[in-house]
C-alpha cells in the first residue's frame, strides 16, 4: 500500500463515516484538532529526525576502494525488502546482471566488486617489436626542462587511447614553431652572399632578444603567396623564422609589427607578419593530424618511459617520438573508428544550511555518485556512491561510506585516478561540481586532492571565464584544467546546441528522454543526510540518478560522437570546440589548405569595424490564410554554392589596378559582383574557400551515401554526426568572412555573397511568375507569396496537392538552369493549408508526399518562442491544430473564449503562466527577470547567474511591470494574485489575433479580448496588508459578521448543517486530489513507499500539488473555526 501523504499534522483524511456525523459531532471533531502550521517549503515532505554521526570504529578499510561499512553488505544481497526497490534501482540491477566488468578483486572483502582499473598491457609488449596506434583525444604544448631534441625543449603532448583500451601519453618532440615575414625590398635572395646576410640578420635578432630564454633558432628564405588578393602567379620571398621555444613567437611578432626590429633599416616602419597560430595546432597542421584522429608510432621509432621515477603521468603508456617519425591517419575508412573511451559521469551533493545555498568554505560535500561506461557500450560497468556516514545498500551499486568528509574526498580522488577516465561529464559540473570540490578540499586543507588529471604534478585550478557570441549571448562560467581528460558539461552543451524553455536536468530529461525525475530541493538534503541510513540511501539513489542521466543524454543526443566528428572535419583539438568560438574551425581548415599551395595568411590584428553590409532579401509577404497548396522551393546550401559558383575567395579578390596591369578581360578573366567587387575566375586561379567548400560538400555526400548503406547502429550514428559536422562547417565559412571582429574579415566576400543571393531570389520570383502564367497556357497565374534568404513560396493556383508538387518540381529544375553550377533550386515541400502572418512568421501543414502530411510546421510564432508563457504555446498549438488540421474554425474560436474566461476567473494553473528569460550581464532599462533575480539573491542568499534562465510570473498591482515579476513558488506559498489583465492583453492577445485575424477579420479578433473590468483578489501579503483591518465575514454569503457566535451570519445560520457538510465535502475533494497528486509524484520518484521530496519547478504536478496543499490547508483551517 502506498504511504499516505503527510499534508499537515491537523489534516486527517476523511472517510464516509465523517460525512455521516451530525453537526455537533462534526464541530467537536474539528475543534479537538490543532490549527495548521504556517506553510513553508519544508512541509512539502514528511519531517526527518536528526541523529548523531556514526563513530569511526564502524568502518573497515579496503584496498584502493576506500572505506566500506563492516556492518552491512554493499552488494544487492543486502536488500531485505524487494518491494522497496524503485524502477531506477531495477534498472541498476539489470546493469549489474549484464555488466561484463564484474570480477572478484584480491584482498577485497566485497563480493562481486566492480573492477575500476584498465586491463594491463600484454606481458610481451616491447617498443622494439610493437607498433602503437592510438586515437588522440587532446593536445597541449609544454616545455620540458633539461630535455633537447632538434635544439628545442618544446613538446606537444597527445593524450589518447589505443584500440585495446590502454591509455597513452605521447610526447612529440623536435618540432620548432615559426612565423613568416616578407623579405624587405633591399634583400636580394639571389645574391652570392645571401647566407652571410641571413646569418647576420639572425645574430642581430638574437642580440635584440638576448634576455629571452628561448632565442631565434634559424631563418630560411621561402617563396610564398599571400592569401590576400590576386596579383598574378608570381610568388614573393618570405623569411621563415624558427624559434627554439614557442613563447618567443609573440614578442618576435610584436617586434616586427611595431617596428622594434632594427637591422640595416629593415622593418623600421613595421610590417605584417604571417601565420599566427598556436604551437600545438601548428604542429598538427604540419603533420597532417586532425582532432580526434588516429596516430601510429612505428616500432623502434618511439622511446618508452619505464622508470616510475621518470614518469609524469599515471597512464599505461608514456612514450616520446620525433614529429618526423609519427604516422597520422586521415579519419576515413578503418581509421574513422573510435577507441573504447572511458566516460565518467558524476554528481555531488552538499549539506547546506537553512535558507542558504551551500558554500564550499562552510558546507560539506556528503555524497559523490559515479557511473562509468565505455563509449561503445550502452550500460555503465561502474556504479557507486561515496558517502559520509552510513548508507543502506543500493541494488546493483557499490556504497563506500566514511566517517569523515576528508576521507571520502581523498578516496574519490583515488577512484578517479584508478578508473582513469578519458572523458568526464555531468550536469553543470563546470560551474558547480568541480569548483565546489576543489574549493572544499582547499577549505579542509586537503592539498593532495586537486591532482586527478593525467599529469602527476599538475594542480587542478578553477578560473572564471566569459563566453560571448552573437548567437548565444554572454554567459559567465568557470573552467578547470584536467590535463588528458576531456570535459563535456551537458548543461553547457545543451545551452550551445538547443533552444529550450528551461535547462534544468529535469526539464531536459523530460524533453529528450521522456521521463521526469525526483528533484530534491537543496534545503531538504541536510535533513536526509542527518536522518538514518535509509534516508541517506534515498539521497544516494537520487544522486546516482543525477549522475546517470547525463550519460543517457550523451547517448541520446550523440553529443560526444558529433563533437568528435566536428573535431575531425575542422582539424581542431576536441577542447577547442568547447572553449573557442566558430572562427578557429575555419582558421584550421584555411591553414591546412594554404600549407598545400605555398600560401601564407596575414595576421590582421582586427579590432572590429562599424562597417555593415546589406543582408539577404526578404520578399514582402502577401499575408493571409491560404486554403490552396503553397509550394516551397529551396536553394541547396545557398551561400556555399554562391561562393563556389563565382569563385569568391581571399585569393581571387582583385582591384582595378591589377585588372589594368594584367590586362584582364571582364566576364572571361574576372567578374564584377552585384556589390561592385572584383573577383578573378577559376580559370586564372581556383579560390581556396571554394576548394574547401567543395571538399566539405563532397565529403558530406559520401557520408550520407555511406549512412544509407551502413547497418551497424553505432557506425550509423558516427556517419550521421560526420555529415552534420560537414554541413555546419560549410555554412560557417561565409560567416567567417563577415565577422568584423575576427582573424580574417573580408566584407568584399560576405557582401558579394548576399548581393548574389538577393539577385537570385528576385530572379527566381520573376522567372516563376512569368513562366507559370495564363499567357503561357497555364490555368492560373503563379504568385510568389513570400521569399526569404534561400527559399520562395509559390501559389500555383491549383487546389490539387499532387499537381502543385509536380509544378514545384518542374519549376525548381527550370530555375536551376538559369544559374551557374553548383547552384541548385529544388522542390522541398508544400504547405496546405498555409497561414502567412508576417516576415519569418508562418504556419502550415507540411507535405512531402500527397498521401499524408508530415507535420504541423511553425516558424517564428509565439508557440515556438521561449520568451512567452507556456499558456501561449498551448493555446496557439490548439488553435492551429483546429484551423489547419481539423479545419474547425468555430471550434477554435470557442476554445479561445473558454481560455479567456478561465484567465479572468483565475482558473489557469500557475505552471502555464511562467515566463522564462535569460539573464544578461547588464541592461539599459530595468527588466522584470533581472530585477527579480536580484530580489531572489537578497531574499534567499543566492540567485541566478548570468546566462541562466529566470522563471517568473506577473502579479497584480499598480507598480511598474519590472517590479511585479515574482517567483512562481513564492506566489503560491504566499497566495499572491496573478495579473490576469497582463496575461490576457500582453501575452495571449497578439499571438492569437495574428492567427485568427486573417480568417475572421482583425476587428472581430481584437473584440474577443475586450473586457470591461477584471477583478484582482487581494493577496495575504504585501506592504498595504499591515494597515488593513481584517473583517470577519460569513463563510457562506461573505456578509460582514456582527457579533454572531459562529462562522455564519443570521440569515445563513438556519442552513448550518447543509453549509458545513458542503465545506466538509470540499475538504474531502481536495484531500483526494492531493492524494492522487502525491501518488503521481511517488510513481515519478520510483517508489510508492517514500515520502515526496521533489521540488521540480519544471513540472506541472509540482505546482498543482503545492497549490492543492495550500487550498487544503486554508479550507481545513476555515473548517476548524466552526
Amino acid at each position: 500500500m502506498s504511504k499516505r501523504p503527510n499534508v499537515g499534522e491537523n489534516i486527517a483524511l476523511l472517510n464516509e463515516n465523517d460525512v455521516e456525523m451530525g453537526t455537533a459531532d462534526v464541530e467537536t471533531h474539528f475543534t479537538n484538532n490543532k490549527r495548521l502550521k504556517s506553510f513553508d517549503h519544508s512541509t512539502l515532505s514528511e519531517p526527518l529526525n536528526s541523529i548523531n554521526l556514526i563513530p569511526s570504529n564502524d568502518f573497515v578499510k579496503h584496498k584502493t576502494t576506500g572505506y566500506a561499512s563492516s556492518t552491512q553488505d554493499t552488494s544487492a544481497k543486502g536488500l531485505t525488502n524487494a518491494n522497496t526497490v524503485s524502477s531506477f534501482e531495477k534498472e541498476l540491477q539489470t546493469m549489474a546482471n549484464i555488466s561484463p566488468s564484474k570480477a572478484k578483486t584480491p584482498n577485497s572483502k566485497l563480493n562481486n566488486r566492480q573492477v575500476w582499473s584498465r586491463k594491463p598491457l600484454p606481458l610481451d609488449f616491447d617498443c622494439s617489436t610493437h607498433d602503437i596506434s592510438f586515437q588522440q583525444l587532446d593536445a597541449e604544448e609544454a616545455t620540458v626542462s633539461g630535455f633537447q631534441d632538434n635544439n628545442t625543449s618544446a613538446v606537444v603532448r597527445f593524450f589518447g587511447v589505443t584500440d585495446e583500451g590502454h591509455s597513452i601519453l605521447c610526447n612529440v618532440t623536435g618540432f620548432k614553431h615559426y612565423l613568416y615575414v616578407p623579405c624587405p625590398p633591399e634583400f636580394d635572395a639571389s645574391s652570392h652572399n645571401v647566407e652571410q646576410e641571413i646569418a647576420s640578420f639572425l645574430k642581430s635578432l638574437n642580440d635584440q632578444y638576448e634576455r629571452e630564454a628561448g632565442k631565434i633558432d634559424s631563418i630560411k628564405v621561402v617563396l610564398k603567396q599571400s592569401i590576400w588578393g590576386y596579383s598574378g602567379d608570381s610568388k614573393l620571398n618570405f623569411f621563415q623564422i624558427f624559434v627554439k621555444e614557442p613563447y618567443t613567437i609573440h614578442k618576435l611578432r610584436t617586434g616586427f609589427e611595431k617596428g622594434y626590429v632594427q637591422y640595416n633599416g629593415w622593418y623600421s616602419q613595421g610590417c605584417t607578419t604571417y601565420d599566427n597560430i598556436a604551437f600545438a595546432l601548428r604542429l598538427m597542421i604540419d603533420c597532417g593530424i586532425v582532432g580526434m584522429s588516429w596516430i601510429t608510432l612505428p616500432k623502434g621509432k618511439y622511446r618508452m618511459v619505464e622508470d616510475p621515477m621518470d614518469k609524469i603521468s599515471p597512464v599505461q603508456l608514456e612514450v616520446s617520438i620525433n614529429y618526423k617519425d609519427l604516422i597520422a591517419h586521415p579519419a576515413e575508412g578503418e581509421w574513422s573508428k573510435n577507441a573504447p573511451m572511458r566516460i565518467l559521469s558524476f554528481d555531488i551533493e552538499c549539506s547546506g544550511r537553512v535558507g542558504v545555498f551551500p558554500e564550499a568554505q562552510i558546507d560539506p560535500v556528503i555524497q559523490i555518485a559515479n557511473v562509468v561506461s565505455n563509449q561503445s557500450e550502452n550500460k555503465p560497468f561502474v556504479r557507486n556512491v561515496f558517502t559520509v556516514n552510513t548508507c543502506a545498500p543500493i541494488t546493483g551499486s557499490e556504497i563506500f561510506d566514511y566517517a569523515k568528509e576528508e576521507d571520502m574526498l581523498m578516496a574519490w580522488k583515488k577512484f578517479v585516478v584508478e578508473v582513469d577516465p578519458d572523458v568526464m561529464i555531468g550536469y553543470n559540473t563546470s560551474n558547480f561540481d568541480f569548483p565546489y570540490l576543489v574549493d572544499r578540499a582547499q577549505a579542509l586543507g586537503l592539498h593532495e586532492f586537486p591532482y586527478f588529471s593525467r599529469l602527476y604534478h599538475s594542480r587542478q585550478k578553477i578560473k572564471d571565464a566569459v563566453f560571448s557570441s552573437k548567437a548565444q549571448g554572454t554567459r559567465e562560467s568557470k573552467t578547470i584544467n584536467i590535463e588528458g581528460r576531456l570535459q563535456l558539461d551537458l548543461f553547457q552543451f545543451l545551452q550551445r546546441e538547443y533552444k529550450l524553455r528551461s535547462y534544468t536536468l529535469n526539464a531536459v530529461s523530460a524533453h529528450f528522454l521522456g521521463e521526469q525525475k525526483e528533484d530534491v530541493h537543496h534545503s531538504i538534503i541536510t535533513d536526509l543526510q542527518n536522518g538514518d541510513s535509509e534516508t541517506r540511501r534515498r539521497l544516494a539513489v537520487y544522486c546516482l540518478k543525477d549522475a546517470y542521466l547525463p550519460l543517457r543524454l550523451l547517448e541520446k543526443l550523440m553529443s560526444l560522437v558529433n563533437y568528435i566528428e566536428m573535431a575531425r572535419v575542422t582539424g581542431v583539438p576536441f577542447s577547442y570546440l568547447l572553449s573557442r568560438g566558430q572562427q578557429i574551425k575555419v582558421v584550421s581548415q584555411l591553414f591546412r589548405k594554404c600549407l598545400q599551395i605555398d600560401t601564407v595568411i596575414p595576421n590582421m590584428n582586427s579590432q572590429g569595424s562599424d562597417q555593415q553590409y546589406e543582408g539577404a532579401t526578404v520578399i514582402e509577404p502577401i499575408r493571409g490564410y491560404y486554403d490552396v497548396p503553397i509550394a516551397t522551393l529551396d536553394f541547396n546550401s545557398l551561400y556555399p554554392s554562391i561562393m563556389m559558383a563565382h569563385n569568391l575567395c581571399y585569393t581571387t579578390l582583385c582591384d582595378k589596378q591589377t585588372v589594368d596591369r594584367l590586362k584582364l578581360v571582364k566576364d572571361k578573366d574576372y567578374i564584377i559582383t552585384p556589390n561592385g567587387d572584383i573577383f578573378v575566375s577559376s580559370k586564372l586561379r581556383k579560390g581556396i574557400l571554394p576548394e574547401i567548400l567543395e571538399e566539405l560538400i563532397g565529403a558530406r555526400k559520401r557520408a550520407k551515401k555511406d549512412l544509407k548503406n551502413e547497418t551497424d547502429s553505432f557506425k550509423k550514428n558516427v556517419l550521421n554526426g560526420r555529415q552534420l559536422a560537414l554541413k555546419i562547417s560549410a555554412n560557417s565559412v561565409y560567416g567567417f568572412t563577415g565577422a568584423t571582429v575576427g582573424k580574417l574579415p573580408c566584407l568584399a566576400i560576405s557582401s558579394s555573397v548576399t548581393s548574389f543571393g538577393r539577385e537570385m531570389i528576385l530572379t527566381t520570383k520573376n522567372a516563376v511568375e512569368k513562366k507559370y502564367s495564363l499567357e503561357n497556357g497555364h490555368t492560373h497565374n503563379a504568385v510568389v507569396v513570400y521569399g526569404d534568404t534561400d527559399s520562395v513560396m509559390v501559389k500555383f493556383g491549383t487546389t490539387d496537392l499532387k499537381e502543385s508538387m509536380k509544378l514545384g518540381t518542374e519549376a525548381a529544375l527550370f530555375v536551376s538552369g538559369l544559374f551557374k553550377h553548383p547552384i541548385n533550386l529544388e522542390f522541398e515541400k508544400c504547405y496546405f493549408p498555409y497561414l502567412l502572418i508576417n516576415k519569418k512568421r508562418y504556419a502550415g501543414l507540411y507535405w512531402t508526399s500527397p498521401e499524408k502530411y508530415d507535420k504541423l510546421d511553425q516558424k517564428g510564432l509565439a508557440s515556438v518562442r521561449r520568451d512567452s508563457c507556456p499558456l501561449v504555446s498551448i493555446v496557439m498549438n490548439k488553435v492551429l491544430k483546429g484551423i489547419l488540421i481539423e479545419r474547425n474554425v468555430q471550434g477554435s474560436l470557442d476554445y479561445i473564449k473558454q481560455i479567456i474566461d478561465n484567465i479572468l476567473q483565475n482558473e489557469i494553473d500557475i505552471s502555464k503562466l511562467i515566463i522564462s528569460k535569460g539573464l544578461a550581464p547588464d541592461y539599459t532599462n530595468p527588466q522584470p527577470h533581472a530585477v527579480l533575480a536580484e530580489r531572489i539573491r537578497k531574499r534567499d542568499g543566492m540567485g541566478p547567474n548570468v546566462g541562466d534562465r529566470v522563471d517568473y510570473v506577473i502579479i497584480g498591482g499598480n507598480g511598474k511591470l519590472y517590479t511585479r515579476a515574482e517567483d512562481p513558488l513564492f506566489v503560491l506559498e504566499n497566495n499572491i494574485p496573478i495579473d490576469s489583465k497582463y496575461y490576457l492583453n500582453n501575452q495571449l492577445q497578439n499571438p492569437v489575433v495574428s492567427i485568427i485575424g486573417p480568417i475572421i477579420g482583425e476587428k472581430k479578433a481584437q473584440a474577443m479580448f475586450v473586457v470591461k473590468s477584471i477583478k484582482i483578489t487581494t493577496g495575504k501579503t504585501g506592504a498595504l496588508m499591515g494597515f488593513i483591518k481584517k473583517v470577519e465575514t460569513c463563510k457562506n454569503c461573505k456578509s460582514p459578521l456582527r457579533n454572531e457566535p459562529g462562522p455564519l451570519c443570521r440569515n445563513c445560520a438556519s442552513k448550518t448543517t447543509e453549509i458545513y457538510l458542503k465545506s466538509l465535502y470540499e475538504v474531502r475533494d481536495l484531500q483526494e486530489k492531493f492524494s492522487r497528486l502525491w501518488t503521481q509524484c511517488q510513481r515519478c520518484s520510483g517508489s510508492l513507499h517514500n515520502e515526496v521530496l521533489c521540488s521540480n519547478k519544471n513540472c506541472d504536478i509540482f505546482y498543482m500539488r503545492v497549490k492543492t496543499k495550500k487550498e487544503l490547508q486554508d479550507k481545513s483551517e476555515s473548517l476548524s473555526q466552526w
